[in-house]
């Protein structure tokens, strides 16, 4: 009697064979080739959701695939557990952030095991695990000694109720999101890491990552932003000066006014005097700092009332106190050429500031009647230096600007040092203690970690730690007197920027990394949603660089190739709980098992694009596998299901060929599909035609049964890293002495895909009237030869006048006739 396909069941068997065999615990052997594959670590919010399923999905086929090749494979799992949601939580929850954190855990881990993904758990982590944290303390205090980590004042969002940093993305209307109060803008001490002192480094080994998207490879390269422009000196006495940074020194005679941010010290001094300056400067504060958002804003500013000297025509150029100049980029100043920069332009027709043409076209013609002109070309109205071209220009007036030691060329970049200090709760504390005498002083190494209470509730109000004096109170390492530990806690990039490399040695008591992790790294591949494509990624490059010059890797990058998945849909839009259009993957599994829910999300759409869930879609998954099932189990229980060693496929009839080729063309796909593309959806599409075509096939035999057997064994391997348990239950039906997760994935039989016959259509005055067989390749005489014997194109044909005969090699012929 046909088995009937208890998805519970099966998957249940499977994932405790798995679990009892430690079929994903892997370990380092020399003997094999080493394959890394990661998928980026989720935040514990408490519930996978789809796109969780589809970027494990898809590291789990890559690992399987991998593995059934011979290969050594490792793929871990962890938590980014540190952060502001689990505070956000436990405000909401009234309980402590780890406690919540620890349940989530908990319930995600169990999820993660019911989709069969092929994990070893012998290496989970937690980035919020004193264990963990402890080491990125330890770096931290071998960097702040290279002097590579460092302190200094910055403007932050400050909640004056909550007593709090607010991100740029808490900052709503103008207010903080929680308390609602009118957000301030606050000058407070941040620690920061010399990101840039690496920023040629990452620039130039970007050209070296072939296996990742050109689109993230461009991403990060503007945001690293080299430029090559001028330091030009404007003075405003003989005493001062205000420096501007441009990469358009050929505009500079069009220079109408200076813009410079509200918090620079021309402008407080200008408040002083102005009520209507400092009127400006107090609504400046209330203004989010966001990139992103300057961009969008309302361009608003007012005049300094002070002005300073052009530096080549010598004329007063006023001073204006613009929102979208930031004191933290550059040195708080700009050049305004409103004639030849868009935002220029709009922000001097507003306030009816004069705008001056200084650049023309070839034809020494330029319109800014309605917009600026912002291309580069023939300078005019500039002195001595018209009639140049940019480069001649830029060249030029460099030197002149240099020999009036009133400008020099720089080198300058977009990227910043890395803030990495966080006024919140839930995070690795610092290992820093503030002492009045000494100053900031690293906690002794054999005091790590510095531990973090955890069991603390929150009420929002400032960060719990500011008012623990059981935690912060502490004697000065160096010269022992009371002395206050720093109370502010990591950025959580910190611990998302090298959890890749303590995967390798998770086990290692006595130090960061060890040996292990030469022979771990770099990852093979990356698997991560392209919302991550500058930061995580850069930081995470960033720290193996430093890893390599502490001697504790030897990788320069950490990651070799990069898949980038789209994301999980619903009625066009992203699936958000707000939205009402989310999918629980718990639901599924409860209704269709886990494998129907891996098929569909790979069969879908290509990993990079992305994906519209689909009711339907998931039901055609579930009968597809219920076919698949049966057709298996059907043929075990058939009287052909004996196993034929061996036969001589020189003898095969042509449809035992057709069948073998269409088999071994389709495992030629399947791992061309796994292996290089990732273009699981084909590879999928490929299965499921020869699934339709075994299931027609009947073949009593000895040849057919050895053909059939062939063609659902390899179904089954390629099949397996798609939807495991089904395949591990259907491989073991089929006799496998081993589970299919360690058996050796299939050869191509390259005999089996020469084509010696290909079949044609055969059309009447094109209409299709047959199919016809010839040998490949067939001349034209033979075909038609073929086609005029065949009865059913004799039909249309005979006794009527043939007008020509139109063959297209291998493909079909056409036959014109007339009565």
């Amino acid at each position: 009697m046909q088995q009937e396909y208890n998805a519970k069941k099966i998957e249940r068997e499977a994932q405790n064979y798995w679990e009892q065999n430690n079929s994903f615990v892997v370990t380092e052997d020399e003997t094999k080739e080493k394959y890394y594959c990661l998928s980026m670590l989720p935040y514990p919010s408490g519930r996978l959701h789809m796109g969780h399923v589809r970027n494990y999905s898809i590291g789990d086929v890559i690992s399987r695939y991998q593995k059934m090749l011979g290969k050594n494979v490792m793929q871990p799992i962890g938590w980014d557990a540190f952060g502001l949601p689990a505070e956000n939580a436990a405000i909401k929850n009234e309980v402590p952030p780890a406690g919540w954190t620890y349940e989530n855990i908990s319930h995600m881990k169990h999820q993660l095991i019911e989709l069969g993904f092929g994990y070893d758990w012998s290496r989970e982590l937690a980035t919020c695990h004193p264990e963990y944290y402890r080491w990125e303390q330890w770096f931290f205090i071998k960097l702040f000694e290279k002097g590579l980590v460092y302190k200094k004042k910055a403007v932050v969002n400050w909640d004056p109720i909550d007593q709090t940093v607010l991100a740029n993305e808490q900052v709503v209307d103008g207010c903080g999101w929680r308390s609602g109060a009118p957000v301030e803008k606050k000058e407070i001490s941040q620690w920061y890491m010399k990101i840039t002192d690496y920023a040629d480094e990452l620039l130039a080994d970007i050209q070296k990552l072939d296996g990742w998207p050109d689109a993230v490879k461009m991403m990060q390269t503007n945001w690293i932003g080299k430029s090559v422009g001028l330091d030009i000196e404007f003075k405003l006495n003989n005493a001062t000066s205000i420096t501007v940074y441009t990469t358009r020194p050929d505009t500079l005679y069009g220079v109408t006014y200076l813009a410079i941010a509200a918090e620079h010290p021309l402008a407080i001094e200008s408040g002083k005097k102005d009520k209507q300056v400092q009127k400006f400067l107090d609504e400046c504060k209330k203004m989010e700092t966001a990139e992103a958002a300057i961009e969008t804003m309302e361009k608003k500013g007012v005049d300094s009332g002070l002005t300073c000297i052009h530096p080549l025509t010598g004329e007063k150029t006023p001073i204006w106190i613009a929102n979208f100049v930031l004191m933290g980029y550059g040195t708080g100043a700009v050049m305004s050429v409103p004639a030849h920069d868009q935002r220029d332009y709009e922000f001097a027709n507003k306030y009816n500031i004069p705008i001056k043409e200084v650049i023309a076209d070839s034809n020494g013609l330029v319109d800014i009647s309605e917009e600026a002109f912002v291309e580069k070309g023939i300078l005019i109205n500039s002195g001595e230096f018209c009639g140049l071209d940019f480069g001649a220009a830029f060249k030029a007036i460099s030197k002149k600007l240099s020999s009036l030691k009133m400008g020099e060329e720089k080198t300058n970049y977009r990227l910043r040092d890395w803030g990495i200090s966080r006024q919140r709760y839930w995070g690795c504390p610092i290992p820093i203690i503030n002492c009045p005498s000494c100053g900031a002083i690293p906690e002794s190494l054999e005091n790590l970690p510095v531990r973090l209470p955890e069991n603390v509730a929150i009420d929002g109000v400032g960060s719990p730690l500011k008012k623990m004096p059981g935690f912060y109170k502490t004697p000065c390492p160096k010269c022992g007197i009371d002395s206050e530990r720093e109370t502010d806690t990591f950025d959580t990039f910190f611990e998302s920027s090298w959890y890749f490399a303590r995967y390798t040695c998770v086990d290692q008591k006595d130090a960061i990394l060890d040996e292990r992790a030469n022979y771990w790294l770099p990852v093979d591949q990356y698997i991560g949603g392209i919302e991550h494509a500058i930061l995580h990624l850069l930081y995470s490059r960033f720290f193996t660089k430093l890893l390599r010059d502490e001697g504790i890797v030897k990788t320069n990058e950490p990651f070799t190739n990069l898949l980038t998945q789209g994301m999980v849909l619903k009625d066009g839009a992203k699936m958000s709980k707000s939205k009402g259009n989310t999918v629980d993957p718990e639901e599924m599994i409860s209704k269709y098992g886990a494998d129907t829910a891996r098929l569909f999300i790979l069969f879908a759409a290509p990993p990079t694009q992305d994906l519209e869930w689909s009711d339907t879609g998931i039901e055609g998954s579930h009968r597809f596998i219920n076919k698949f099932f049966r057709l298996v189990s059907s043929f075990v229980e058939s009287k052909n299901s004996v196993v034929v060693s061996k036969i001589d496929t020189s003898k095969l009839t042509e449809e035992q060929k057709t069948i073998r080729q269409k088999t071994h063309l389709a495992l030629q796909k399947v791992g061309d599909d796994f292996g290089r593309r990732h273009s699981f959806n084909t590879a999928i599409a490929a299965m499921m035609e020869l699934n339709n075509t075994l299931s027609k096939y009947n073949d009593d035999s000895r040849e057919g049964a050895f053909i059939k057997r062939e063609a659902i064994e390899i179904m089954v391997k390629c099949l397996s890293p798609v939807m495991p348990h089904v395949c591990h239950h259907l491989w073991f039906l089929l006799g496998g002495k081993e589970a299919v997760v360690n058996s050796s994935w299939p050869i191509v039989d390259d005999s089996a895909l020469v084509q010696e016959n290909v079949q044609l259509i055969a059309q009447v005055n094109g209409k299709l009237r047959a199919k016809i067989v010839v040998p490949l390749d067939s001349e034209n005489k033979l075909v038609e030869e073929i086609a005029f014997s065949d009865e059913r194109v004799l039909k249309f044909t005979e006794g009527k006048a043939i007008i020509k005969v139109i063959v297209v090699p291998n493909r079909l012929i056409n036959i014109v006739v007339k009565d």
